[in-house]
């Protein structure tokens, strides 16, 4: 029952946004993600892999304090440690990270926790059975922040509706143009970089993915 709880959670839905994974200043980092959330993001996730530990203490600090501000969950990349010292609301673990019970006793109760399943139906079913509150899939289309990164399907989304009792996240080169369909598919968010980040106007960019989860919405400027 937890679990579909976490489904119908209007935390775990809507736009995903991920920062760009370069080491941002704390005020860079933390006005683009303001104009982020000014735009409706539902879920933030910092990811920075640099190994300046002090920026990236002072960057999350920053957006945790943000995104508790506009009551949106902020989840780190990769690090428990870091998520534990913020206070953030978690963390997203991909496939070469800290496995989820290992995570989950070490966050406090009630965290979130993340898990890049590539496109991979077993790692998803794994991850959910291990205490997942979302898992992820991608990428659905060519993306420039990993050009390399394997293909996945709706078909996975449409699989993960009918059998996955957690949320889903598609990922990988989405734009409000092609993200409708995902959502139809069965992606309950829509995880983006560049889409955002990279556009000039970051909140309108933002915005411009309303649509995608109600249609009858129009993006506004």
């Amino acid at each position: 029952m937890a679990a579909v709880a976490a489904r119908m959670n209007p935390r775990l839905r809507g736009l995903y946004v991920i920062t760009e994974d370069r080491a941002l200043g704390a005020e860079e980092a933390r006005v683009a993600v303001h104009a982020a959330l000014r735009g409706g993001a539902s879920l933030v996730q910092y990811r920075d892999k640099s190994d300046d530990r002090q920026c990236r203490l002072a960057t999350a600090t920053a957006l945790q304090t943000l995104c508790a501000r506009f009551q949106v969950p902020l989840l780190i990349n990769d690090d428990v440690d870091l998520a534990c010292a913020v206070g953030a609301d978690g963390v997203h673990l991909g496939r070469d990270d800290m496995a989820i019970d290992c995570a989950r006793a070490r966050l406090p109760a009630g965290s979130l926790i993340g898990v890049s399943c590539y496109n991979r139906f077993d790692l998803a079913q794994r991850a959910a059975a291990g205490g997942a509150d979302y898992v992820a899939f991608g990428s659905f289309f060519a993306s420039p922040t990993k050009p390399q990164a394997v293909a996945a399907t709706p078909d996975l989304l449409r699989r993960a509706r009918t059998e996955l009792s957690v949320p889903t996240v598609a990922i990988g080169g989405i734009s409000p143009e092609n993200g409708a369909a995902l959502v139809r598919a069965g992606a309950d968010m829509l995880a983006v970089i560049s889409a955002v980040f990279a556009a000039p106007d970051v909140t309108a960019a933002a915005r411009a993915f309303a649509p995608c989860f109600n249609p009858a919405e129009e993006a506004r400027p």
